[in-house]
């Protein structure tokens, strides 16, 4: 799906969670959607409402590792992170051959780092700074979001889903895996 790369600057308006002069982050853990994203001089419906949603958002870091495509990587980074006390707030991850790239979405980048070196596994191999956008779980909203962005003339390269704590799991051997997550809700 080429999605092009361009960057346009936002200026974020002043909110409660967010000290003057300091990006606006979310608590380990939870979102503050309380930051409004604008495109400078923003083209109609942007920042308006449209179908009774206003365009909610937070920044965060989204971070790739490259890991081995094997079993355990994952859990070992994952694990890695989390007993640094760092919640996960979303990832994606997809395998090619003997590597796959996961992306993960944090609120501070900083104790990731520190994890994983202590791990002498995975490093952090990009970050980066992403808009997290408060949408409602219902069908049509990523099509309403990325009509806005497209709208706004935005060129989108990273887009990832992540729903009412769902976690959603690939693999060649799908039976396999179901009877690994018997106990979980499916």
């Amino acid at each position: 799906m080429g999605m092009g790369v361009h960057e346009h600057r936002r200026t974020l308006l002043p909110t409660p969670c967010a000290p003057s002069g300091n990006p606006p982050r979310f608590p380990t853990g939870q979102f503050c959607p309380t930051v409004r994203a604008h495109h400078p001089s923003p083209p109609s419906g942007l920042h308006n409402q449209t179908g009774g949603h206003a365009l909610m958002s937070t920044l965060a870091s989204d971070l790739v590792i490259e890991l081995e495509n094997k079993p355990g990587a994952l859990a070992r980074v994952a694990t890695a992170i989390s007993d640094a006390g760092v919640n996960i707030a979303a990832a994606t991850c997809m395998g090619n051959g003997h590597t796959a790239e996961l992306h993960i979405l944090v609120p501070h980048s900083e104790p990731v780092y520190r994890a994983l070196a202590n791990t002498h596994g995975p490093s952090v191999t990009r970050e980066r700074e992403v808009v997290v956008v408060q949408a409602q779980d219902r069908p049509g909203e990523l099509a309403e979001l990325a009509t806005r962005v497209s709208d706004a003339g935005v060129n989108l390269d990273l887009v990832y889903v992540a729903t009412n704590s769902r976690v959603v799991l690939g693999s060649e051997n799908i039976e396999t895996l179901k009877e690994a997550l018997d106990g979980f809700s499916l």
